[in-house]
């Protein structure tokens, strides 16, 4: 075992943690904030152009001693070690979880099997370089000599989820090409993609480590024939490039080897589009940019590895997401980011973590006795107040929430910014005060309304407060913070799953559905039912009738 193996409930933290909860579980922020006018200083991080305020959390000096105490009673210290050394973590495939090495510096080293990664990753990133640049600039073109005005990514999860959503959060970055992505095997998508876009012109970029994920071979293969029936089969190898680990497969589909970006087994797809998987982003915002998201990631990186817990950035946001989920009993988490351009985020760290930690078996191979992974949802303010914001405010469930926002805004209208930060300021001061029932008697009586309109009003019109949100404040959405930003998460990720005791790298619950679906497909294709419940049964009948 290269992870320790502590069941988190079995440690002095967790009983103390349990304790604590009776004592502080009732109190209201607004109390905490009155016992501690310096709140705000205690509770925050600064780094770099982030600001972090998780003081308007239900928390104490002691919870963060006692969320701390548990994360080194389960040994987070080492397991972060195993995990940058290059340590086979991923038990269940027998792998090293490194897309941490992706954003290295080419001068430094890590290890898998005794042999260093580095020089292997920078040549990748040097013939992403190259292929990036000379599809920008007009030097390589299409089967008919026309210059590239159109990328199609053919993907799914990890090879769809994160390409699209930094390409979507750096559109202002991007230059000329349109970019496209495909995931869906559906095929209204597929085709709807497809239509408008000159054959000519378009560069597919097929992504898929093992080139045999059913959903991105079906799309591509109608990709291809598309292709084929205006321009011809011979032009294939200039207008499709594949990101994958499987040679004979990709060259037998018809690329050229030349036109293939690798990928390794260390690489997890919902944590791959710092590899090759992010050609797509490169192409649409130049390597420059796409090099500038990989330092931001790796600062992140090195804070989370030499910082110590106290003022480490992920490591208080995965004990805090571990404090309402265990012990607070709240299922899900709220991000807010107010930003339309980060409209992807919530989505694509929904795979992140729900994947990642939707787990119900320890590294021992035991059940757990005890909650893991937290269900993930959101999305961007404003738009979002006037959507489930009702939910958080005045609702039954406890949701701690996020916010993600920005000092700056790139168009520089300082007008909206104004605005639209105001509105971030607002909702977490509303969710942590609420309004009081005197709060609400003052303001029904400003109104002028009868006594009897006042009394039937009043107890819709009180907020009972007290909903935890952290603030991560950044200077600028910028290529470099956006990367460190994807990383605060991922690391977020890593810790949880440490103190929960479970691998959070490989995907099992993913593979049932696929398997079931490939058994399914042959029957609908042969319209030979084999053994199912009435219901599945019924509805297959449904369909081939």
């Amino acid at each position: 075992m290269t992870l320790p193996t502590i069941n988190p409930t079995s440690t002095k933290a967790w009983k103390a943690l349990q304790d604590h909860y009776e004592h502080i579980k009732d109190k209201h922020l607004k109390d905490l904030f009155a016992q501690s006018p310096d709140r705000a200083d205690s509770f925050s991080i600064e780094w770099n152009d982030f600001y972090i305020d998780y003081s308007k959390n239900r928390i104490d000096q002691t919870t963060k001693k006692l969320l701390i105490d548990l994360a080194k009673e389960v040994q987070l210290d080492k397991a972060i070690q195993s995990y940058f050394g290059g340590e086979i973590i991923n038990e269940t495939e027998d792998r090293a979880v490194l897309h941490t090495a992706l954003r290295l510096p080419s001068n430094q080293s890590v290890k898998v099997a005794g042999k260093n990664i580095v020089p292997e990753v920078t040549a990748v990133k040097d013939k992403i370089k190259t292929f990036c640049d000379k599809v920008i600039s007009g030097e390589l073109k299409g089967h008919t000599n026309k210059p590239f005005t159109d990328i199609v990514n053919i993907g799914i999860g990890g090879s769809d989820l994160g390409p699209a959503m930094i390409t979507e959060s750096l559109e202002y970055y991007k230059n000329h090409l349109k970019v496209h992505f495909i995931s869906n095997v559906d095929g209204d998508h597929m085709h709807q993609n497809l239509k408008g876009l000159n054959p000519e012109t378009t560069l597919f970029v097929v992504v898929s480590k093992t080139f045999s994920t059913q959903e991105t071979l079906s799309n591509a293969t109608t990709a291809r024939t598309w292709f084929i029936n205006q321009v011809s089969s011979e032009a294939v190898s200039k207008h499709f490039v594949a990101v994958s680990s499987n040679i004979p497969n990709v060259t037998k589909f018809g690329i050229d080897s030349s036109n293939i970006f690798p990928l390794w087994d260390w690489v997890g797809g919902r944590f791959s589009l710092w590899s090759a998987v992010g050609l797509s982003i490169s192409l649409s915002v130049g390597y420059k940019n796409f090099e500038a998201l990989l330092e931001g990631a790796h600062e992140m990186d090195e804070h989370f590895r030499t910082t110590s817990f106290e003022e480490n950035i992920p490591v208080i946001l995965g004990m805090l997401s571990i404090w309402y989920n265990n012990f607070f009993e709240a299922e899900s988490e709220a991000i807010i980011p107010y930003s339309q351009y980060l409209h992807r985020l919530p989505a694509y760290l929904q795979q992140g973590i729900m994947e990642s930690n939707g787990k119900s078996v320890d590294r021992n191979g035991k059940p757990v006795d005890y909650q893991t992974g937290t269900i993930i949802w959101g999305e961007p303010g404003t738009n979002s107040q006037h959507a489930f914001f009702q939910l958080i405010h005045q609702g039954t469930k406890l949701i701690p929430a996020e916010f993600i926002g920005f000092k700056h805004s790139l168009f520089e209208d300082k007008d909206h910014q104004d605005k639209l930060m105001a509105n971030f300021f607002a909702q977490t001061e509303a969710l942590m005060n609420g309004k009081t029932e005197d709060e609400v008697l003052e303001e029904l009586k400003s109104k002028n309304l009868s006594e009897d309109k006042q009394k039937q009003l009043f107890p819709f019109k009180i907020f009972t407060g007290n909903k935890p949100t952290t603030t991560v404040l950044i200077n600028k959405l910028t290529p470099k913070s956006l990367g460190a930003l994807v990383s605060m998460y991922e690391q977020r990720i890593f810790v949880q799953g440490v103190v929960w005791n479970i691998f959070s790298y490989d995907q099992w619950g993913v593979e049932l559905g696929k398997q079931l679906a490939t058994r399914i497909l042959d029957e609908i294709n042969t319209s030979q039912l084999s053994a199912h419940d009435s219901s599945t049964k019924t509805l297959l009948k449904k369909y081939l009738n």
